[in-house]
């Protein structure tokens, strides 16, 4: 049994979720120890929780210390079956990572699935389901397999109530790279409102548009239903390889201006650094690069979230994955 230290690096999550998604492409299981411990309310919460049991689902494996709070879990897949399957988070918490667990070994399933996660759709700290749909899975798709994300229902910290579904239809997976970004032929923002005033959008966008010089059919106000208030923008930028696109939330207390600066910092840093794959993206794409079992593609300087990845993916699968930094900012990772 392999021993994983959940602390490991950024010492988030994102250990166990990547343990369990491997665990079920590999069937090998593992256990993992002083799971998120530094963090401010260290052990499993509800959305881990929901992460092993859709993983336990998905390859009629077993789980032994799946508790709220525990600091250890021991997991054993079994053989990853494709079907329907639905899940609920029962707060907030993040139904993106979730799917994002299930996705790698239902890419290596027999036949095509479909998972349904009630839960937040839109949280500050993991990608959108519109990141998703928009700038993860057109990629996803590029190596072969198809998925598609549809959101039924938006859900905000802290009510929750979100609903999306992923479908997955497997096929052999053909590694790329992405060494070079190309020209930006589009930059589009859309600002996103539930149970708040519009005019929040509307500002958010007039300073996204005087940021990027853009014009009515490059900007959206989107007010939508959802259980509770929610605010979120985001700036897609389109090249011909890949889609981009950075995301902020609205605070109380954060003027709108505010929470339209952080997106477009985000978008113009990745602008000047000229690479492909902006710090968000690195970390997520690196693991359907292992399961191609090739492929690589350029980034800015790596994020604790991506080294930590790296270490856990070389627990798992038998590939080699190397970092180096080819220009100053300008870093290559390659997977063989």
């Amino acid at each position: 049994m392999r021993i994983i230290d959940g602390s490991l690096g950024e010492g988030g999550g994102q250990i166990l979720r990547t343990s369990l998604a491997l665990a079920a492409v590999t069937g090998e299981p593992f256990r993992i120890e002083r799971i998120r411990a530094g963090r401010k309310k260290p052990g499993l919460l509800r959305q881990h929780l929901v992460c092993v049991e859709a993983a336990a689902a998905i390859s009629g494996g077993l789980a032994a210390g799946a508790e709220l709070g525990s600091l250890t879990l021991e997991f054993t897949p079994g053989a990853v079956k494709p079907g329907r399957y639905s899940f609920s988070i029962g707060t907030a918490g993040s139904a993106s990572l979730v799917l994002q667990t299930v996705l790698p070994p239902l890419l290596r399933a027999s036949g095509p699935s479909e998972v349904s996660v009630e839960g937040g759709t839109h949280n500050s700290m993991a990608p959108t389901a519109d990141y998703l749909a928009g700038c993860f899975l057109p990629l996803v798709n590029r190596l072969g397999p198809h998925a598609r994300v549809d959101l039924e229902r938006h859900g905000f910290y802290p009510a929750g109530g979100g609903r999306a579904t992923l479908a997955i239809e497997p096929a052999a997976m053909t590694p790329f790279d992405l060494l070079t970004r190309g020209s930006i032929t589009r930059t589009r923002a859309v600002a996103l409102v539930s149970n708040l005033p519009a005019t929040i959008a509307h500002r958010e966008l007039r300073t996204v548009q005087t940021a990027f010089g853009l014009g009515r059919d490059d900007s959206e106000v989107r007010e939508v239903r959802s259980p509770g208030p929610g605010n979120v923008l985001w700036i897609e930028c389109v090249t011909g390889g890949v889609t981009e696109m950075f995301t902020s939330f609205g605070e109380k207390q954060v003027r709108a201006e505010e929470v339209a600066q952080r997106a477009i910092a985000e978008a113009k840093d990745w602008i000047a650094a000229d690479v492909p794959v902006g710090p968000h993206l690195a970390d997520q794409w690196v693991l359907m690069l292992a399961l191609a079992g090739g492929g690589s593609f350029r980034t800015g300087a790596p994020t604790e979230h991506l080294r930590t990845n790296l270490s856990v993916i070389r627990e798992f699968l038998d590939v080699s994955i190397s970092l180096g930094e080819v220009e100053e900012g300008r870093w290559v990772v390659t997977v063989s």
